[in-house]
């Protein structure tokens, strides 16, 4: 079996700043910003978690930084004089924290608790993120009185802590249908999910008391909201039954169609005499995936 090639080699070296050639330039206003500062606190606080990533050395010692120019900055904000690095085997030049997506509110939440459970304190980790307490124990308590279902649909989702506050004012099952609701709408916001609680049935809520009206919405108009919104649901789930079946439907289609269109004789006929259905079917063919 062949081994899988690593794009870096695995044991870190520790190598000093003047041995380093930074790759790029850095906007000049970014000590000043929250996301340098941050760095710079974590850095004071805890250390180098992630090492730098460089190139391999050339004659005369020097490595290209590919990764880590702020950490960089910052650490020599602080007077630090060497890091440890990772060296680069191949020759591109960004990293593996550049092909990275931002984290979702969900993974933050278990980062958190993880290194709490290792034994940095919340204060700490405030202090290394420069941010208030209140924000770190909100995101340790985020999925609190959230059930496991809801929770997995909002995993790589990025939404703010203020929704877990409103989810678990719901029964289980609706909170399910409302995550649904709003991943399914690309709307996972405060006022959405405001709007879906004070649509919610006083049986599926957790008090099954209803909530405070909200303002500007009559009696008559939040009946109408609840009775559009199950509506929106029972749509919802039959189009979630039909959708495997409908792409695999879609991808037999457009296996049949790139077959026949790739008939010069047959492509130019029907393009002569239904020029309109010869459309509809180079669009089919050109289609990559439902979400286009």
């Amino acid at each position: 079996m062949s081994q899988i090639a690593l794009g870096f080699i695995p044991e870190p070296l520790l190598v000093p700043f003047d041995k380093l050639l930074p790759s790029r330039k850095l906007p000049e206003n970014i000590h000043g910003t929250k996301k340098y500062r941050q760095i710079v606190e974590s850095l004071r606080s805890i250390g180098l978690i992630e090492p730098l990533t460089i190139g391999p050395s050339t004659d005369g010692g020097l490595h290209i930084l590919l990764d880590g120019h702020t950490r960089l900055m910052a650490m020599k904000e602080l007077e630090i004089e060497e890091a440890q690095c990772l060296i680069a085997t191949d020759d591109e030049t960004y990293t593996y924290n550049n092909r990275i997506n931002r984290l979702s509110t969900v993974q933050e939440h278990m980062m958190i608790k993880r290194a709490i459970n290792r034994g940095v304190s919340p204060e700490k980790l405030a202090k290394s993120l420069n941010v208030d307490l209140s924000h770190i124990m909100r995101k340790v308590k985020l999925l609190d009185g959230i059930c496991s279902e809801a929770a997995e649909l909002l995993r790589d989702q990025v939404f703010s802590a203020k929704l877990s506050d409103l989810l678990r004012k719901m029964k289980p099952t609706r909170q399910v249908e409302c995550v649904e609701l709003m991943i399914s709408a690309n709307n996972i916001t405060i006022p959405y999910a405001e709007a879906l609680l004070a649509a919610s049935p006083a049986h599926m809520l957790v008090s099954e008391v209803k909530p405070k009206k909200v303002k500007g919405v009559s009696a008559d108009q939040m009946l109408k909201m609840e009775r559009e919104m199950g509506n929106l649901q029972e749509q919802y789930k039959l189009v979630e039954e039909s959708y495997g079946q409908d792409v695999l439907n879609l991808v037999l289609a457009k296996g049949y169609l790139t077959k026949l269109l790739e008939n010069d004789e047959v492509s130019r006929y029907i393009q002569n005499a239904q020029p309109d259905v010869f459309s509809e079917f180079v669009t089919i063919v050109e289609t990559l995936s439902l979400d286009k």
